[in-house]
């Protein structure tokens, strides 16, 4: 069964930010890095992307799952049973969660990320509006900053990176280009109403300064 996440969900993914601890009850615990502060994403479909330090400080993050591959079908844990923990640190958002003690989940998500054939970590989210701003770089490559992550649905250890739902940043990034566009014509529109109005008064001095004027 497919479940429908918002319209504005996005995930990103970082590669060597799973590990496995064992636990002196004979459980399993993965610890991984959803998120990176201050580190440049790869290109994201005409972008790229950076998390600003403390995105995650105002974050709702009550119930998130702790999910493979962003399954929410195959769920590992979650933080109202404490079976996922969440901690923001200078670095970024770390988590932990406790894997079930199944027949399945030792084959098909412990082994795998043991043997290294899964390393990657991953996190659904959504910003918000007026929580991510733009700008260019030195060569006119634009890059997105999230400044506040408004809620976390889930961090996920996953198989394939997860730079999909990249559209919602793209709509943001078309929206930025679209009003930077206004503020040019506006900027622009104005200038030319200068230079039109110092035409017309310097006019009007030449004929005030002609004899019998």
């Amino acid at each position: 069964m497919k479940v429908k996440t918002p319209d504005n969900y996005e995930a990103r993914s970082l590669q060597g930010t799973v590990e496995v601890r064992k636990r002196e009850d004979g459980g399993a615990t993965i610890r991984g890095i959803a998120a990176v502060f201050d580190s440049l994403s790869e290109n994201l479909g005409g972008f790229r992307e950076q998390i600003a330090p403390g995105a995650f400080t105002d974050t709702d993050m009550l119930d998130v799952r702790g999910l493979f591959n962003h399954d929410a079908n195959f769920v590992l844990g979650r933080t109202t049973s404490k079976t996922v923990r969440l901690k923001q640190t200078n670095r970024g958002l770390e988590y932990e969660i406790d894997l079930p003690d199944t027949a399945t989940i030792r084959d098909l998500v412990l082994a795998p990320i043991e043997r290294g054939d899964v390393d990657q970590s991953s996190f659904g989210f959504i910003v918000g509006p007026g929580n991510d701003s733009w700008d260019e770089d030195a060569e006119g490559r634009m890059i997105r900053t999230i400044r506040k992550v408004a809620e976390l649905f889930d961090v996920s250890p996953v198989t394939f990176p997860a730079y999909r739902d990249t559209t919602v940043g793209a709509r943001s990034m078309n929206d930025w280009q679209s009003i930077q566009s206004e503020l040019a014509a506006q900027a622009k529109a104005e200038l030319d109403e200068r230079k039109k109005r110092a035409v017309q008064i310097e006019n009007f001095e030449r004929r005030a300064e002609l004899p019998g004027k």
